[in-house]
């Protein structure tokens, strides 16, 4: 893009039109998964099957390798209220002199705003039910969860696809509050020369990085751009795997009164579709331009952590 920070600016934000709840009660059994497979725990990464990564490995042309995590952010802010801790726990003076060891110690509370992570079908809870019906007082407790962990769900390697929309929208970035819509989904497909198909993940760039680094932190929980509840309707007919951005895929303020992310309530409650939040995309938009495509092997590897509702991750798309 060519436009400057002061010409390529986006309209007033708007995260409406406003949903109720009786119609968003009506999209979440539209869109429900409830009873599809036989190993529900997995949820949609049940669609993914060997001809899935061998397909996505065949998008890989130039072997560019873009990673996405932000880095490990242990300074606080007005989006990261809980800092990951990060200290030196062996400066060499403990063990025998030679060779001489450096140890550290690292740990997050990784849902949140500042650590790009992904969300295991434990982690969102509708009505008391997480994906497929489970109570969910009856299968999390204080020691984590015994249904539907990020353990259970493994490594994948699937297709991914960019849905960079302050590109298609001829602007520099999102700006905190406006949604993302069905139609601009298809907007986006038909500008990038991409169409949403089984078992992809789907990744929305909203320039949120872009924007932060440029003008500075905000409360990303109380305003961010991500998708409105109309656009999943139209994901779940495509049968994704995964979902995931720059943000945590929700708008916010939310359109629906009550409910404050739908779109985790949809995807991952409904759906079965975990989510990946807070990824660094703006290396990827680049790379995706540079290439002149906007479709990949994306590789998802979150930590084996038993009884987790998810993990801190480093997706890496390879073009």
């Amino acid at each position: 893009m060519t436009e400057s920070l002061t010409t390529a600016r986006a309209a007033d934000p708007d995260n409406g039109p406003p949903v109720s709840r009786e119609e968003f009660e009506a999209i979440f059994e539209q869109v429900s998964a409830w009873g599809r497979w036989s190993t529900p725990e997995r949820g949609a990464w049940n669609r993914l099957t060997p001809a899935h990564a061998h397909a996505a490995a065949q998008l890989v042309r130039s072997g560019v390798v873009v990673p996405m995590a932000l880095p490990w952010n242990t300074v606080p802010g007005p989006d990261n209220a809980k800092p990951a801790l990060h200290y030196m726990s062996d400066l060499g003076d403990v063990e025998a002199p030679e060779p001489s060891t450096h140890k550290d110690f690292i740990a997050v509370d990784y849902h949140g705003k500042a650590v790009s992570h992904l969300d295991a079908l434990s982690h969102i809870a509708y009505r008391g039910q997480l994906f497929d019906g489970r109570r969910a007082r009856d299968v999390v407790d204080a020691g984590g969860a015994r249904y539907g962990s990020v353990d259970k769900l493994g490594v994948i390697a699937t297709r991914g696809v960019l849905l960079d929309i302050p590109l298609v929208q001829n602007v520099d970035w999102l700006e905190p509050g406006q949604a993302v819509h069905a139609d601009d989904v298809l907007a986006a497909e038909e500008r990038l020369g991409i169409e949403i198909t089984d078992g992809d993940a789907v990744l929305l760039r909203s320039g949120h990085f872009k924007r932060r680094r440029n003008v500075g932190a905000w409360n990303t929980s109380e305003a961010s751009a991500g998708f409105h509840v109309d656009a999943l309707p139209l994901l779940a007919q495509r049968d994704i795997a995964l979902l995931g951005g720059d943000g945590d895929s929700d708008v916010r303020p939310s359109p629906v009164p009550g409910v404050h992310s739908p779109i985790h309530a949809l995807a991952i409650t409904a759906m079965g579709v975990p989510l990946l939040d807070n990824l660094d995309l703006e290396a990827l938009s680049q790379a995706c331009a540079d290439a002149g495509r906007y479709e990949f092997l994306l590789v998802v590897a979150p930590l084996n952590v038993p009884g987790g509702t998810g993990s801190p991750v480093n997706p890496v798309a390879v073009l």
